[in-house]
């Protein structure tokens, strides 16, 4: 039986995915078929609180190998890939995960709980990570499926339980989530953050932990809620093998979720027409100088086959800005990101230079080869010519200017980058060294 359940928490704390750890130890009856799954949808959904993630749980009789992904007090959580043909009573199911709903939610949110039997058409996960969901279809849905349900307020969050149920992975990711006693909830974290970048290089299938150039912490959060911290990476024995390497204050329990994250699954390419609050990836041709403005942002004029895009890399990316102050027109660029409304602007999230412009200053007027003296010109966009020997050239005497930027793929610092975005590490890639001397 599949369980999901989403928009528990708020800005000001609590946390879906503590939610899920609770659920879990509920059902101590049952056994946990696969890991749970924390699925991000769209990052653009504006009424969103965070991450925008759902949890999604399955609950049978497990059978063959169980596999070690968690504690929860003195428990140890295992989870088996296989399972009989037995269902657990979704209708108790209901109410027994009910008082944990009303207990862990922040008022300001409009949870949703959806348990079935069948999962929902996968159609409603690419929409949910990519689009905004209109409610009365995932209703439909819901009873196409023989879904039961339990909402509060407007029950926002059965959107994000019908779209994250539906995820078919096709590519993934693990995040291994420890989480604080609730007497430290709301306080300081307690951590060392050298043992943070030592697992950062012990084990290069973890990714957006650190950032090597600012030696900074990237997994902690910032908000009062439960979790201590995420580690994520490609290779679940190493989360567990790299948090037991991390030094930081006691936590109470931990679980390692499957993710989508860091899949770059809610981008879309070759869209008929662009629509704010969707991500896109867009390739077109760069027609501006950059422009900044106050408070550290900088923008760029894109041309594609949807007409000019202004496209804007904000403060919080720090030195990933410059990949866009050093753009010319003339360059061949994708640019990946969210289209926002108003001011309607593409915030970047990765580019891609597939190809650079020659860029040249003007050294001196044109010698006249005759008298070898230099040529003047009467104004812009006249030719420059000799007034004793009547010779003429059409340009000045150029100089070429090295690049500071050349083909390839570059990425804002760890901590600005977005949860479902594929980092290039990920990816096989690396920014091209000229960037990584040059932004010093």
């Amino acid at each position: 039986m599949f369980v999901a359940v989403d928009d528990t928490d708020s800005m000001k704390g609590n946390c879906t995915t503590f939610l899920a750890t609770e659920i879990i130890r509920e059902f101590s009856d049952l056994d946990l078929i696969g890991n749970p799954r924390l699925v991000r949808l769209n990052p653009a959904t504006p009424w969103k609180t965070r991450g925008n993630g759902s949890l999604v749980m399955r609950f049978g009789k497990g059978t063959g190998k169980k596999r070690f992904i968690g504690r929860i007090g003195d428990r140890d959580i295992y989870c088996y890939d296989s399972c009989t043909s037995y269902e657990p009573d979704a209708e108790k199911m209901r109410e027994r995960i009910i008082p944990h709903i009303i207990e862990h939610h922040e008022e300001e949110s409009d949870p949703g709980l959806l348990i079935s039997k069948e999962k929902p058409s996968q159609k409603f996960y690419w929409n949910g990570v990519r689009t905004i969901m209109d409610r009365k279809v995932i209703d439909r849905e819901i009873e196409r499926i023989g879904g039961i349900t339990y909402e509060i307020g407007c029950g926002r969050g059965l959107i994000g339980s019908t779209c994250g149920m539906a995820w078919r992975p096709r590519d993934y990711t693990y995040e291994l989530l420890t989480y604080r006693p609730s007497n430290r909830w709301g306080k300081e974290r307690i951590y060392d953050p050298a043992t943070i970048e030592y697992v950062n290089h012990l084990f290069p299938s973890t990714f957006n932990s650190w950032e090597d150039r600012t030696c900074k912490v990237a997994m902690v959060p910032s908000t009062p809620c439960p979790v201590l911290y995420g580690l994520r990476g490609d290779i679940a024995s190493h989360l567990i093998e790299g948090s037991q390497r991390i030094i930081s204050e006691p936590f109470e329990r931990w679980m390692i979720f499957l993710t989508n994250q860091g899949t770059d699954d809610h981008l879309i390419s070759n869209p008929k027409e662009l629509i704010p609050n969707q991500s896109y990836i867009l390739k077109g041709t760069i027609v501006s100088q950059p422009r900044h403005i106050s408070g550290g942002h900088v923008f760029i004029d894109m041309e594609t086959r949807y007409g000019i895009v202004t496209c804007g890399a904000y403060e919080p990316s720090k030195e990933f800005r410059y990949t866009v102050d050093w753009l010319i027109p003339g360059d061949e660029v994708e640019m990946m990101g969210e289209l926002r409304d108003q001011p309607r602007t593409l915030n970047i999230e990765k580019i891609h230079v597939l190809s650079t412009a020659d860029e040249y200053r003007k050294v001196s007027n044109p010698v006249c080869p005759k008298c070898g003296r230099t040529m003047k010109s009467k104004g812009q966009g006249q030719p420059y010519k000799c007034k004793d020997c009547h010779t003429s050239s059409p340009e000045p005497v150029l100089e070429y200017i090295p690049r500071q930027i050349v083909p390839g793929w570059y990425e804002p610092p760890t901590a600005a980058r977005r949860h479902l975005s594929k980092p290039l590490k990920r990816m096989g890639l690396e920014t091209p060294v000229e960037f990584v001397n040059g932004r010093s």
